[in-house]
């Protein structure tokens, strides 16, 4: 019978239909590190959404041979740990059917400075001007005609792209930071970084992606360009991301993730007040269809792994 933990499942605010195989569940709205060893003792399948499995306490857990990550990103498990001790790893992939349209959600809000005619007109300034209308600088721009790069040709990059060729947007792929061989259907990284009217950041945070964006890379931007990142807050340097912002550097960011999550106090981003920052707190995934298709897989997963047929195996 198999011993199934779910270490934070809070973070899943969706029903969750039993596996057709026999176990035993245990859940837990979240979980600390101190408390992994004994919440996971005894247990031979893990499920976490954003709770870290490091090496040192897989060390402790004989029993394990499942983590279910209840997402796409698995940067908080050791993986080679894992490897080494035949814990095999799988998340779920192409569930998050609302991160698309957020992207687009931040890109048309600073675009058409939405921010800004909002609170300009909760100060009354619309209801003292002498005109049918209230113009405020910057002018709104339309996204026709405009370049998006994206970091990422993974499916959110590719349903982010969909959506941008229906506003009518010339879409470029970046090819890694760095590589010697552009593979086709992609773009040079530092050629995105020149064209793109938006630069939307989609990839997963690995070794290779950490601080990509920095304050090189920004200023590498066109000053007219919007950076939107719906990805992980490690690949962009948020200090950076302050400076120019303020300076005037770049017309505006759109963040749904941050480095540190929740962020401390005197995080530089959030220091900010400028209307063409928005950040919001990692809530891109977070829709009813979403957490639907997010809930079928993980489960279908455990089914898999149960009958000898593991998939979405990342290690």
């Amino acid at each position: 019978m198999q011993q199934i933990v779910f270490l934070d499942r809070g973070n899943v605010p969706v029903t969750l239909r039993k596996p057709g195989f026999a176990h035993r569940w245990r859940d837990y709205p979240d979980t600390q590190p101190e408390q992994l060893v004994e919440r996971l003792s005894g247990a031979s399948i893990a499920i976490t959404d954003r709770v870290a499995l490091p090496g040192w306490a897989l060390e402790r857990l004989p029993k394990l041979r499942l983590i279910a990550v209840a997402a796409t990103g698995v940067d908080g498990v050791d993986l080679e740990a894992c490897r080494g001790r035949g814990i095999t790893v799988c998340n779920v992939r192409d569930w998050a059917l609302s991160v698309p349209e957020h992207v687009f959600a931040l890109i048309l809000a600073l675009r058409r400075n939405l921010m800004g005619y909002h609170a300009a007109v909760q100060d009354g300034a619309w209801q003292r001007s002498q005109s049918y209308l209230l113009q405020l600088d910057p002018l709104p721009q339309s996204l026709a005609g405009s370049t998006l790069g994206i970091i990422g040709q993974g499916a959110l990059g590719l349903a982010v792209a969909k959506l941008a060729e229906g506003f009518g947007m010339r879409v470029i792929f970046a090819e890694r930071k760095g590589a010697l061989v552009v593979r086709s259907g992609r773009v040079p990284f530092s050629e995105v970084l020149a064209q793109s009217d938006v630069l939307a950041i989609l990839c997963p945070l690995t070794e290779e992606s950490r601080g990509m964006v920095g304050a090189a890379e920004l200023a590498a931007l066109r000053k007219s360009a919007l950076l939107i990142n719906c990805g992980r807050g490690g690949i962009v340097d948020e200090a950076a991301l302050a400076s120019a912002l303020k300076r005037g550097k770049l017309a505006g960011a759109g963040l749904d993730v941050l480095e540190q999550e929740p962020p401390p106090e005197g995080n530089p981003l959030l220091a900010l007040k400028l209307p063409n920052l928005i950040v919001t707190p990692h809530v891109a995934w977070l829709s009813d269809q979403s957490l639907r298709h997010l809930g079928d897989q993980l489960i279908d997963n455990l089914e898999a792994f149960h009958t000898g047929t593991p998939r979405n195996i990342v290690a």
